[in-house]
């Protein structure tokens, strides 16, 4: 039974563990790159400063993470993006190797609505690498729309975004924008 939690500072070392076994993980299969930077329990506790952070827990272990804020990382470029008041960035997104393709990072999405419009916010954006190493399959099947594709640093990224704000209709707000850059 996985249960999904805000994140406490009690969480942080187990967080940057994990987070540095999807890093080693990631560079064992597809070679050394952006994706092998391994935090520090003292880079989560800070993060937990500026970022709302939720873990999935199997009994004790924490075997997925994800981290919502209001700040846009650095590599997202909003016009690509539907113009919303209220965005949030999904980012540190990690799921335990061991534990991917047991269903909890779609359990993971679901929780980021759910926190997205309790927050309250209009939308959710992220960035993926592009390739082999990248997610994008997995958030194409969680509903997340691509909305581009860019190449920020010499790092190829597919940005995301599902737009989880309601109209008194019952209707997302989304404005289907054909002119993106």
């Amino acid at each position: 039974m996985i249960a999904l939690a805000p994140a406490t500072p009690r969480d942080a070392a187990r967080l940057a563990r994990l987070h540095g076994a999807v890093a080693r993980d990631l560079t064992k299969r597809h070679g050394r790159g952006h994706w092998s930077h391994e935090p520090t329990e003292a880079r989560v506790k800070r993060a937990m400063t500026t970022t709302r952070i939720v873990v999935a827990k199997d009994g004790r272990s924490i075997v997925g993470t994800f981290h919502l804020g209001t700040k846009k990382p650095w590599a997202i470029d909003p016009a690509y993006f539907t113009a919303v008041k209220r965005p949030l960035y999904l980012t540190d997104m990690a799921v335990d190797p061991r534990r991917q393709r047991d269903g909890i990072g779609r359990l993971l999405m679901e929780e980021a609505s759910r926190v997205a419009r309790a927050w309250p916010a209009d939308a959710i954006r992220l960035d993926a690498y592009a390739g082999p190493v990248g997610a994008a399959a997995f958030y194409e099947k969680c509903g997340l729309e691509e909305v581009g594709r860019v190449v920020y640093r010499g790092v190829p990224l597919i940005y995301f975004e599902i737009v989880v704000a309601v109209t008194a209709a019952g209707t997302s707000n989304r404005s289907r924008r054909r002119d993106r850059p």
